[in-house]
Order: C-alpha cells, then structure tokens, then sequence
C-alpha cells in the first residue's frame, strides 16, 4: 500500500470512528482545540493528514496513532514449524527464512552411536536444554549437561549426539553454510 493510499483511508477511518462513538465535530474540535472547518476538511480527505492533527485525535479518541491511520497488522511473530526427522533426530525449525542463521530445537534419542566426524564453512553453537550431549571435536571428547553451551569453527572435523545413557535435547544455531556438510573422509580400516 502506497503512502498516498494511507493517507486517503484516514478521512473516512476518522469520520466512522467519531460516528461510532456518537461524538459531533463541535465536541471534536473542543476536545482536541482544532477547528470544526479542519476536522471536516480531514474528514472529507481535502486536508491532508498530518501528526499535528492526529495526535490530538488519537488522544480524544483514546486509541493509538496506528488505529487512525489503519496500518497493516503485522504477521503472526510466531514460528509455527513442523518437525523433521533426520537420522533419528527430530528437528524443530526455530526460524522461518532460508539462509541466513538457522536455529533448531533438537530431540536425540537415547542411541549409543561411533561418531563420524564432518566439516563445513561457518560456526555453529549448541545449548544443551536436557540430558547429556556428547561432542567431538578435533582431539576433543566431551559431555555437555543441561545449561551448557559450545561454539566452534565448523571446519574442524565435529560429531555430537547422545552419549547413550538418555535422550539429549538442545538448541542448534549455525549460518547457511552449516547446511552443506561433508563426511570427513576415515582411512580403511579404522
């Protein structure tokens, strides 16, 4: 909606709301110290809108500056997703646009699994929310416990997942390059 589309609904959304609330241009105008003429003119959408004008309406009126105006409602802030099952794990998708940083609640099961260490470009951090979540990294074996968080180079050969003694739930945040992933190559036999 253009600007010029705005401002010519706000005549008509001003004269309705004063109708609806059964109040007459006089009691307007001394209630808000502007001319009945420049009421009517606004009214009428031969004056042009202006915040001089609309606070003091807004404030007779008691509603917010938005109301008089009739700016689009915003979307619905919350993040509906469903969730996806990858490898065992279920996965709820915390944000809604493609690329950019991606954040997932995480449900491992309880599964006693051999890590298989993978790269990718970025960094990624993990909050672990409950159980005991095992992860690998370079030389590095360690359990994080509820209420503990990690953050890495994501280029260093990384695994986690259940240490196998319970399910591990927790927080996943890495940037649109943690989505291209790369088995680490293993030498035969190990």
């Amino acid at each position: 909606m253009t600007t010029d589309e705005v401002l010519a609904g706000v005549g008509p959304r001003l004269r309705q709301m004063r109708k609806d609330r059964e109040v007459t241009l006089a009691a307007l105008s001394e209630t808000t110290g502007i001319s009945v003429s420049t009421l009517s003119r606004l009214e009428s959408g031969l004056r042009k809108p202006s915040l001089e004008l609309l606070l003091p309406i807004a404030r007779a009126h008691q509603v917010a500056l938005d109301e008089l105006v009739g700016t689009p409602p915003t979307g619905d802030p919350r993040v509906r997703s469903k969730p996806i099952v990858m490898g065992g794990r279920t996965h709820w998708p915390l944000t809604r646009q493609p690329g950019g940083l991606q954040a997932y609640k995480v449900l491992e099961p309880r599964r006693r699994q051999e890590p298989e260490p993978r790269t990718h470009e970025g960094y990624e951090w993990l909050y672990v929310l409950s159980g005991r979540l095992r992860l690998v990294l370079g030389e590095h074996d360690v359990v994080l416990t509820a209420g503990e968080a990690a953050e890495f180079d994501t280029r260093v050969p990384h695994w986690f997942g259940s240490t196998g003694e319970g399910p591990v739930e927790f927080l996943s945040l890495f940037g649109p390059q943690g989505e291209r992933m790369h088995v680490r190559a293993r030498p035969k036999g190990a």
